[in-house]
């Protein structure tokens, strides 16, 4: 099918984020951070992202149509994030999209936003079937994808994600936010042997995480030397939760995909970006004779070009929505 032109809308959480493909070619991926207005607050506040998605979502749709060489009188469809997410961030988006579709007469298409990190190892050339890692702030599993439309959860964690618990300790040891970048770069100087943190779950089994109980052995530490007025070794800290991390996240993908057969490995979402967890998995991959897909920093963090390309193959299977479409902030994949 050709002549399909789609805009995507992403705001799930801290990024106002607009996208043009046409025929499966991402023509735009406009992206407006919000991470200069929540730094003063250590985090994410709900409230204040959703106003921020209300001011920007037009000016960056104009910027991504603009890109394109785009109007709205060529969409085919319009795409937006329904969910998981903040629930506030993704009404915002939806809503948009909704009025653009009927006042268009248009297509609406609604995409799971961990789908849509899928789509970004897709952007990179990742090829089905394959194995894929999805790491990100709010979630972490392993999921087997046989198409460009069936995916199948192997894994995922039972208590944070990998993501959540960087930024968390970032905080706690006074990187301050956002956390994972900050602690990944601290890590570089610091000793993985410094502390022996659990590895949760490595050997069990299943393709199943658990990230807590290293959280909370990392706050112990800290909480244990500041009682005793002891100096903490942040660089040190750092650096073996790091490794710690990462050696679950590697060791669990590498297995899954022997056991399911697979030579191929793309991972995505925002811990991505990790140095170590990237120089990990391409040594693994080489030991195995894997392939493995990495998506540019700029397609790992959320961004409007992957929820383009999750639309465009939904475009194809026919996979609509309708104008009742709604914000699912616990949607699963």
């Amino acid at each position: 099918m050709s002549g399909v032109t789609i805009l995507a809308i992403e705001s799930s959480c801290d990024e106002t984020s607009a996208a043009v493909i046409e025929d499966g070619s991402l023509l735009s991926n406009i992206v407006f951070s919000q991470i200069d207005i929540h730094t003063k607050y250590g985090g994410v506040v709900p409230e204040i992202a959703s106003r921020s998605h209300l001011e920007k979502v037009t000016a960056v749709t104009d910027e991504a149509l603009d890109k394109a060489g785009k109007t709205l009188e060529d969409l085919s469809a319009v795409a937006v994030t329904c969910g998981p997410g903040l629930v506030g961030a993704l009404l915002v988006g939806v809503s948009y999209a909704k009025a653009l579709s009927y006042s268009l007469g248009c297509r609406l298409i609604g995409v799971n936003h961990m789908r849509g990190h899928i789509g970004a190892a897709f952007l990179a050339g990742a090829q089905p079937p394959c194995l894929t890692l999805v790491v990100s702030g709010g979630h972490t599993m392993i999921v087997r994808v046989d198409s460009y439309s069936d995916f199948t959860l192997l894994g995922s964690t039972r208590d944070d994600a990998a993501g959540e618990v960087f930024d968390k300790v970032a905080r706690v040891v006074g990187l301050g936010y956002p956390g994972g970048p900050k602690l990944d770069k601290a890590a570089d100087g610091g000793n993985e042997d410094y502390l022996v943190l659990p590895r949760a779950m490595l050997n069990e089994d299943n393709y199943d995480f658990s990230f807590s109980g290293i959280k909370s052995a990392v706050l112990n530490h800290i909480n244990a030397a500041k009682m005793k007025n002891e100096p903490i070794d942040v660089p040190g800290v750092c650096a073996s939760f790091r490794k710690c991390v990462c050696d679950i996240l590697v060791g669990k993908t590498i297995r899954a995909a022997k056991n399911e057969g697979l030579n191929r490995i793309a991972v995505c979402g925002g811990v991505a970006c990790n140095s170590l967890l990237r120089k990990m998995l391409i040594e693994a991959c080489d030991q195995n004779g894997y392939d493995l897909t990495i998506p540019d920093a700029s397609l790992c963090s959320d961004n409007a070009g992957m929820i383009a390309v999750s639309a465009y193959h939904q475009y194809l299977a026919g996979d609509f929505a309708s104008l009742d479409l709604n914000a699912s902030p616990s949607l699963s994949l």
